[in-house]
């Protein structure tokens, strides 16, 4: 295979293909490094729900920069041809792996969802619901990180609408209750696919299997979600409550947000969860319902004495009032104090927000405490609360902080700065830097010329190991041209410039040359250089490139002569004369 999109992009050879485009291993000819390549197939370029959905991948994908989402190199259109260029991932499917190993250990199973659960926040919290998160769409490197792709239907309105069957195949066993009725996906949508992924990590196996997607659907939306207890015993009660949460039908009792259950995640396998209470949805109270049903059902009573019926509207005025004066009295009585408003903990200090909760009759628990990074916060400083501010609890109700741990790093733009100055900068904030060397004559030897893998603004959670590519300024290494020697002074001067080489120039003394030496030199060319040609020359500070030639001089110093003649004058001599 030599194929070449766009005069960049060598395809190497097809690792992949899905239901409207093949993916190849490709070569970048430009920045001399493998990507992977995908490319509509042609038979689908001008078909517009195809290449909507394609487009939508390529710009839904590209504006987020996560550890945890496939990044996004380019995107470009060669002739009819549509393609996308990432990052290889080198490694597996998460579908892969769990039908290859069956369930997972809990501790690895949790590691898992926790970055993909990272990622999602990323694409939520930068306007994007991903819509197909499953397994299949899931890549695994050989160093543990996870990897979410294919938004090939991310902002779509209706995602059945820009899905051809065989993805929504793929699809429907991991999607929410009220996608299959039809209503519009938000956030909670992606909540619950991902409870579906994490329930198949714990138990190696799908909640719901059926003979056609309608079945499956239809089970997803009345049967209710099986437990991972049924399958394994010996999970602890926290892991069932974190599914039990993020998979309820009703989408107004899962997590309300990617936070909320990545917060969950973060405690899960603390020891003091393992036989918590299994979570139940806490349901509204329907006394006023009950009245209101039974005076209505009393109101339908047929009585067709009049006095009677007279009878039963005073009764049931006295009632009303009664229970209107009861409520009142319920309603403004100040011993109604069983419940309060969670204040806004925020920028807090532990030890204020904890004073706070107690003033409040809340249960505060330092063992629960969520530390992670933030992007404003110092270390020490309450990041969120769970429940949220402004929710109405129960006094007793026990509030979990995620605290900060400290100001995420700010990668800054690098370009300019010497290498040993972005070292000193990264120092210590687990970034491992990669040199890419590229020769320049413009400038001086170790200078950031532009960076890769990290960018400019990108926040980074010091805790996490990450990659940088700095290509730096270096030294020009060439050969020199073994035609120097013959060429005029400016010829050879030009060449060498265009290699990044220093030149000088140097006459050579005519001194000494006889007189038919002098008559068969040439003026003005490149007689000797130093270093020779064909020699390997670094250009360097204070090297150079010496061209020797010679200048034809107007009064020639008196050249040497070419034969004896003063020896054979004396020989011709008459003995006992002189020379005049």
């Amino acid at each position: 295979m030599s194929e070449m999109i766009s005069n960049r992009y060598l395809l190497v050879k097809k690792i992949g293909s899905g239901g409207m485009a093949d993916v190849y291993l490709a070569m970048d000819t430009v920045l001399n490094r493998e990507v992977a390549l995908k490319k509509l197939r042609g038979d689908l370029s001008h078909d517009p729900v195809a290449l909507l959905r394609f487009q939508r991948e390529a710009n839904a994908a590209s504006g987020i920069n996560h550890p945890n989402i496939v990044e996004i190199y380019d995107v470009g259109q060669d002739g009819d041809q549509h393609y996308i260029v990432m990052e290889v991932v080198r490694g597996t499917t998460l579908k892969q792996l769990v039908q290859r190993r069956g369930a997972l250990d809990k501790y690895e199973a949790v590691a898992i969802t926790k970055q993909l659960a990272s990622g999602l926040v990323k694409a939520h919290d930068s306007g994007v619901i991903h819509r197909d998160v499953k397994p299949q769409n899931v890549l695994i490197k050989d160093d543990g990180t996870v990897k979410i792709t294919d938004f090939g239907i991310a902002l779509a309105g209706d995602a059945l609408q820009l899905t051809r069957d065989d993805s929504v195949l793929g699809s429907v066993h991991y999607m929410a209750p009220e996608c299959s009725r039809g209503e519009g996906a938000s956030i909670q949508s992606d909540v619950y696919s991902l409870g579906v992924v994490f329930f198949e990590l714990l138990t190696g196996t799908l909640p719901f299997r059926g003979e056609t997607p309608v079945e499956i659907a239809m089970k997803h939306l009345r049967d209710p979600f099986p437990s991972i207890l049924d399958f394994n015993p010996t999970l602890p009660n926290s892991l069932e409550n974190i599914v039990a949460k993020s998979t309820h039908k009703n989408r107004n009792y899962r997590y309300t947000n990617m936070h909320e259950f990545l917060d969950d995640l973060e405690t899960c396998l603390f020891e003091n969860r393992k036989d918590e209470p299994l979570w139940q949805p806490e349901e509204e109270s329907d006394d006023e319902t009950k009245v209101i049903n039974k005076l209505d059902t009393v109101d339908r009573v047929e009585d067709k004495n009049p006095k009677n019926r007279k009878k039963l509207w005073i009764t049931l005025s006295a009632v009303l009032i009664v229970a209107l004066g009861i409520f009142t009295y319920w309603f403004f009585s100040p011993s109604k104090s069983s419940t309060v408003e969670l204040p806004d903990l925020t920028k807090m200090t532990v030890n204020e927000a904890e004073a706070i909760l107690k003033e409040n009759g809340l249960i505060y628990n330092s063992s629960n405490l969520v530390h992670i990074y933030s992007d404003d916060l110092e270390s020490g400083y309450v990041i969120s609360s769970r429940p949220e501010k402004g929710t109405q609890v129960k006094k007793g109700t026990e509030v979990k902080l995620t605290v900060s741990s400290g100001k995420n790093f700010v990668i800054d733009d690098y370009t300019g700065k010497t290498f040993e100055e972005v070292s000193s900068i990264l120092n210590g904030k687990n970034v491992k830097i990669k040199r890419v060397n590229e020769p320049r004559k413009d400038m001086k030897e170790g200078i950031v010329l532009r960076q890769e893998l990290l960018l400019p603004g990108e926040k980074i959670n010091p805790e996490n190991p990450r990659d940088i590519t700095l290509v730096v300024s270096s030294k020009v290494e060439t050969v020199l041209p073994n035609d120097l020697v013959g060429k005029s002074l400016d010829d050879a001067s030009s060449q060498l410039t265009d290699l990044g080489v220093k030149v000088s120039r140097k006459e050579l003394s005519q001194d000494g040359l006889s007189l038919s030496e002098i008559n068969n030199l040439k003026y003005g060319v490149v007689v000797k250089t130093d270093p020779m040609p064909g020699s390997y020359y670094v250009q360097t500070d204070s090297s150079t490139v010496t061209l020797y030639y010679y200048t034809k001089k107007t009064e020639p110093d008196k050249p040497k002569p070419d034969t004896d003649n003063g020896d054979e004058a004396n020989n011709n001599q008459k003995p006992g004369t002189q020379n005049d």
